[in-house]
């Protein structure tokens, strides 16, 4: 089954935002989903203790760094999708994750910091790649980003991407009331109430949107890996 890692050595990119949006998303489509919580700070695993969980989610935590390889596989085993939620060190347990992944997600802010920060990712995962003797499909998702204008560092560090030949999602995560108000109150946008939460809508079509680029990305990546 896939395995979708997200990974970023720097704080506050919205690495467990998106991972989030993304569980709830194919949960919602009737996927069985397995998240592994190998963020320090264990924001989904909380997240998890709260009421509105969807069944069809479970939530891996505690993962050791020498336990990584093996949870990846059991997940594997019983679950349609596997997301990791990697914590945010250039670690040895972020590159043995990075070395299973069918897809790495690099969540990032347009700010140079973030950047710098991804830059280091995408290096490890062409390390990983290259020790493994395949490609490992990653992609760089925008994240917070306004839904009005785009900012003139944001901008700056898209060009820069894209001048770098980055491979860059088209959906970038837009800065939403409602991504907050899942950590608060849990559940996934399906289970909010739209006349407490702004946008609403807005936040499900964007989530949608970006979940789909995904299933597509998975699906390229499956199509050359059986034509090698």
């Amino acid at each position: 089954m896939p395995v979708i890692c997200f990974a970023n050595p720097k704080g506050g990119s919205g690495k467990t935002t998106t991972a989030l949006l993304l569980a709830t998303q194919l949960a919602d489509r009737g996927a069985r989903v397995v998240v592994i919580d190998a963020d320090p700070e264990r924001w989904i695993s909380q997240w998890g203790r709260l009421d509105g969980r969807p069944e069809n989610i479970e939530i891996v935590e505690g993962v050791s760094e020498d336990g990584i390889v093996d949870a990846i596989d059991e997940a594997s085993e019983r679950a349609q999708f596997v997301i990791v939620d990697l914590e945010g060190t250039a670690s040895l347990m972020v590159a043995n994750a990075i070395g299973m992944a069918d897809l790495v997600v690099v969540p990032l802010q347009g700010s140079s910091m973030d950047a710098r920060g991804g830059a280091k990712t995408i290096k490890l995962i062409r390390n990983q790649a290259r020790m493994a003797r395949r490609e490992i499909p990653y992609g760089v998702v925008l994240t917070r980003t306004s839904a009005a204008i785009m900012s003139r560092a944001l901008r700056n560090v898209r060009e820069q991407l894209l001048r770098g030949g980055i491979d860059m999602f088209e959906t970038p995560i837009v800065e939403r009331a409602a991504y907050r108000d899942m950590f608060d109150y849990g559940g996934g946008l399906s289970a909010l109430d739209p006349g407490q939460v702004s946008n609403l809508d807005r936040a499900v079509q964007n989530a949608r949107e970006f979940a789909g680029e995904v299933l597509a990305r998975l699906k390229d990546a499956q199509a050359v890996a059986k034509a090698v």
